[in-house]
């Protein structure tokens, strides 16, 4: 039987000298006994799982809206997809996968219904309303939307996982402001979650965009990346059929790049010479990250799914219906906040209006917001 103290010595012979060990841990805003057989960050990772908004985001949009299809990803899907990467590249650089866990798990529980369409309305809605980022609500999530224990608001999760959702960067994010964390870099197991993040959507949102007919694999011809991955599989099974080079390839590009990103970070290390969290916290930049001729090679696969997928008119016509949706709602309900139901409706009286109506829409999953929307517009629609 392992104990948590056991757990944490096993850590201390086997993760490398820069990896986030359990016991150096800032703890947690609001102190409890630890469990006495799970480290802190296992922990952490099994509340998220329970939560209610880890459990929505099964029906919240990745690229297309639940409608289209049970078979495209969804928030939850997609964030099980950068969980599983980011412990593949945290095992190989024996960084903490407990930590990579947690942080992957709750990277994208303050992601709106209707995906970045979602954000991108509650954020003009609320603009002189103290504004809103879908990582700054993922903190509100975790540190006070969450109510399930008696003795504190939100998970009380620790520093370093709410460190690693506040610090959570790519393309599509900005840093929110959260009072005890700083904006230099974050641990290693954070930047790992950032950059399994960008593998994940785009090889995925690639194979979803195939999938759905939207882009055609004669489009990708000119995309070097694609080219030398698809030549690679023909000529390793030339009889395969469509469907299952497709997957292949897709396979293919998410072990090249994670193993690019492996070989690349660990040069990184012992380029900058770190040795420890400190010397970590003391770079004026990520560490981990792909090799220049890699990251050269996403550039125009990365630049197609935004021409050819995320900008194609049927995905710009879900993206536009989604933000009239909320927009809708949210004017509803900000014209006469008693038609929120009660436990919104409860914290109007020593909370702000526009932040209650925001927080309740951004909970929301696509079908709620859409049988909500029903139930204001339709005139048969029961209420």
């Amino acid at each position: 039987m392992l104990t948590r103290k056991q757990l944490e010595q096993r850590e201390q012979l086997t993760l490398a000298p820069y990896a986030v060990k359990s016991r150096n841990t800032r703890g947690r805003v609001y102190e409890e006994p630890e469990h006495d057989y799970r480290s802190i960050y296992q922990r952490d990772a099994d509340r998220i799982i329970y939560s209610t908004a880890f459990r929505r985001l099964e029906y919240k949009t990745q690229v297309f809206v639940n409608h289209e299809g049970d078979y495209y990803r969804t928030r939850l899907t997609h964030t099980l997809e950068v969980a599983q990467i980011a412990r593949t590249i945290a095992r190989t650089l024996r960084l903490n996968e407990e930590l990579v866990q947690a942080i992957a798990l709750a990277h994208d529980l303050g992601h709106t219904p209707f995906g970045h369409a979602g954000e991108d309305a509650l954020a003009r809605l609320m603009a002189g309303h103290g504004g809103f980022e879908h990582n700054s609500h993922g903190l509100r999530v975790v540190e006070l939307l969450e109510q399930r224990y008696p003795d504190f608001p939100g998970l009380n999760l620790s520093f370093e996982v709410r460190e690693g959702v506040a610090k959570h960067r790519t393309s599509f994010d900005r840093m929110p402001a959260a009072p005890d964390i700083d904006h230099g870099p974050p641990s290693l197991e954070a930047q790992t979650v950032d950059l399994a993040d960008e593998i994940a959507y785009d090889n995925h949102d690639l194979d979803d965009g195939l999938k759905s007919g939207l882009i055609e694999e004669k489009d990708l011809a000119s995309i070097p990346l694609w080219r030398a991955v698809e030549k690679k599989i023909k000529k390793q099974h030339p009889s395969i059929d469509y469907e299952m080079k497709k997957y292949q390839i897709v396979r293919t590009l998410i072990h090249t790049q994670v193993t690019d990103c492996v070989l690349a970070t660990e040069k990184a290390l012992t380029r900058n010479r770190i040795r420890d969290v400190e010397r970590v916290r003391a770079m004026d930049k990520k560490l981990v990250g792909f090799s220049a001729p890699m990251a050269a090679m996403r550039r125009p696969l990365r630049e197609f799914l935004l021409n050819k997928l995320y900008r194609h008119y049927r995905v710009v016509r879900m993206s536009d219906k989604a933000a009239r949706f909320i927009e809708s709602l949210f004017k509803v309900y900000a014209n006469k906040p008693e038609q929120l139901p009660p436990h919104a409706a409860a914290r109007l009286k020593e909370e702000d209006k526009y932040r209650v109506i925001c927080d309740y829409i951004a909970g929301m999953t696509d079908r709620y917001a859409l049988d909500e929307y029903k139930k204001f517009f339709e005139p048969y629609e029961r209420v």
